[in-house]
């Protein structure tokens, strides 16, 4: 008879994704590139393939296989000309399968590579300060802010400089390379900054102890969406100085590394953490963890009641709009469902260059912004002929709506989103009138890319019975709210055929929206 060591007690086995992980670090396949191209994407282990090189951003895509997706790094949105045109050049490369989509985090993603373009491209890349790195699967992911911050009259605090030392600590720290799930941080720097789908998202809020202090922030933790649960940010109760949120972000991010749910992949985020903790008990561990961290007495951190600036919907930020900056404005161009192709992304480089200071901004309603373009040029730029087709004023439903890829390039998708979309609403503004413009949502599938819960009208792809068959159509919600009383989407409707589509949203659009009918459509 043997004794058991009930000091070591027996360790749950690992998932599959949690031992690929363990075995070997996909970052580790960086000087390896050009060696398994070589090999042929087909030789590639399952696990290399579909998990570890997601940790340098490159995405094996079943529906296009043999052509891989690259995700960037592009923290708060901002890209200059230079780097835009060497992202460009990859794409145009993949001939008629290249491509690159504006993403829900102010990012790019590029489609259409072959395994022998990484080595280049991550060369390449570094060379203009770009990196791809910790993009996908389970890391930290680009951290999103206020995309006009710098320029915007209305800021509260420059989210740029806070969102820029997050992510170089998160990438600089190796005890990062392996979270339990992925990780969404962001920064609110203005009062529309609606940022409570992350993970840990900091707004903007008076210091509790002197209102007239400069501004720090409030904590918000557990946002996320999913095939099984979905919530919006709680307040953590915590108040921060802008200097505390790099080291505040990795104490959360190394706590969760240490407690996170490793077997249950389907509860691993961070918010059921919190439910097995207790909101009370979480608070005090990432407080021990920070203080232990930064070097600080746990008293560095204030106590807050969690209310903040932040009191309406985010401005999509399209148009002509002056900047804080006298004799500035940017440029605000809506970029149909966020695709893009060489040619474009080389005219919208050439546009910043010599409208502006050669620096954009990318949004999270996939749109892209030009800076700094003094009022004698702006005759000049309105007359370029990519504004006919990237509009400065476009439709009220063009102006707000949001696609994931769909399946064109996602095997999880049930529908083609993007164009979906795009026919749906060229017919609805057509038929419609609408008083104001109305925020939509379309996702190909319940993994919710697409954030199909923050939309007015969300949007997610599905199956329905039509005429005896079962054929393409969406789940719709209705009552997204991104203002000062935020609220998740509910559904209205389990399955609508995509033939019928636009007949059951004109009616929804009428009854809940204001919209008016046209007398003549055109």
């Amino acid at each position: 008879m043997t004794s058991t060591d009930v000091s070591n007690p027996p360790q749950p086995k690992l998932s599959k994704v949690e031992q690929a992980k363990a075995d070997l670090c996909g970052l580790d396949l960086a000087p390896r590139l050009a060696e398994l191209a070589a090999e042929g994407w087909e030789s590639l282990d399952e696990a290399t393939l579909t998990i570890r090189l997601k940790w340098l951003g490159i995405f094996f895509r079943p529906v296009t296989p043999g052509r891989f997706m690259v995700r960037l790094r592009l923290p708060n949105g901002v890209i200059r000309a230079e780097q835009l045109e060497a992202l460009a050049d990859a794409v145009d490369r993949c001939g008629d399968h290249g491509s690159a989509d504006i993403t829900t985090r102010q990012n790019l993603q590029l489609r259409g590579l072959l395994l022998e373009d990484m080595a280049p491209l991550m060369a390449a890349m570094e060379r203009v300060g770009l990196t791809s790195r910790q993009s996908g699967h389970d890391n930290p992911r680009n951290v999103t802010g206020n995309p006009l911050a710098g320029i915007d009259p209305e800021e509260l605090i420059d989210t740029r400089p806070l969102v820029a030392a997050i992510q170089a600590r998160m990438l600089a720290d190796d005890g990062l390379r392996n979270l339990p799930r992925k990780f969404n941080v962001a920064v609110g720097g203005a009062p529309d900054s609606f940022l409570l789908h992350n993970d840990l998202a900091y707004l903007p809020a008076p210091d509790p102890q002197d209102p007239a202090a400069p501004l720090g922030f409030t904590v918000m933790v557990g946002g996320f969406f999913s095939a099984q649960r979905n919530e919006l940010a709680i307040p953590l109760g915590l108040w921060l100085r802008p200097d505390q949120l790099a080291d505040f972000t990795l104490a959360v991010l190394h706590h969760y590394v240490e407690h996170g749910n490793r077997v249950q992949r389907n509860k691993s985020r961070l918010m059921y953490l919190i439910d097995a903790l207790g909101l009370e008990a979480y608070r005090a561990a990432v407080v021990e963890a920070y203080a232990s961290l930064a070097g600080a007495p746990s008293a560095a951190v204030l106590p807050h009641d969690g209310s903040h600036l932040v009191e309406r919907a985010p401005r999509d930020g399209l148009g002509i709009q002056v900047q804080k900056q006298e004799g500035l404005h940017w440029a605000g161009l809506h970029v149909p469902m966020g695709r893009l192709d060489a040619e474009t992304m080389l005219e919208l480089a050439r546009l910043a260059r010599e409208h502006g200071s050669g620096e954009l901004r990318l949004t999270e309603a996939q749109n892209a912004l030009i800076i700094d373009v003094p009022a004698d040029r702006l005759e000049a730029l309105r007359a370029e002929p990519l504004l006919e087709r990237f509009r400065l004023e476009p439709g009220t439903l063009q102006a707000e709506a949001v696609s994931c890829t769909g399946n064109r390039y996602c095997s999880f998708a049930l529908i083609p989103t993007k164009s979906t979309a795009q026919a749906v609403i060229d017919d609805l503004e057509r038929r419609l009138e609408l008083p104001h413009p109305v925020r939509t949502h379309w996702t190909g599938c319940p993994n919710a890319c697409g954030q199909p819960y923050m939309g007015q009208i969300g949007l997610m792809g599905a199956k329905a019975r039509q005429d005896g068959q079962m054929v393409e159509a969406a789940k719709i919600f209705l009552g997204g709210a991104m203002d000062g009383d935020p609220k998740l989407a509910e559904l209205h409707d389990k399955g609508v055929p995509l033939s019928e589509l636009s007949d059951v949203l004109e009616g929804l659009l009428v009854e809940h929206f204001g919209a008016r009918r046209r007398a003549t459509a055109s």
